[in-house]
């Protein structure tokens, strides 16, 4: 998918990737700054803070 994001100089080719592991049985999530987010209890709660992740990482930018 060719794609900018906000802090890209030019489209570039993204590519996504499913953004839940495991890690010693438990849930996380990576994000695109090469953290892991967690643990969650289940998919359907890491689904919510990966959607709250974003938003915190959209309002930083827009406050800047």
């Amino acid at each position: 998918m060719y794609g900018m994001r906000a802090q890209d100089n030019a489209p570039a080719l993204h590519f996504r990737s499913d953004r839940l592991c495991r890690v010693n049985g438990e849930l996380f999530f990576s994000t695109r700054e090469n953290t892991l987010e967690g643990p969650f209890e289940s998919a359907e709660a890491a689904a919510r803070e990966i959607q709250a992740y974003i938003e915190r990482m959209q309002n930083m930018a827009v406050n800047r």
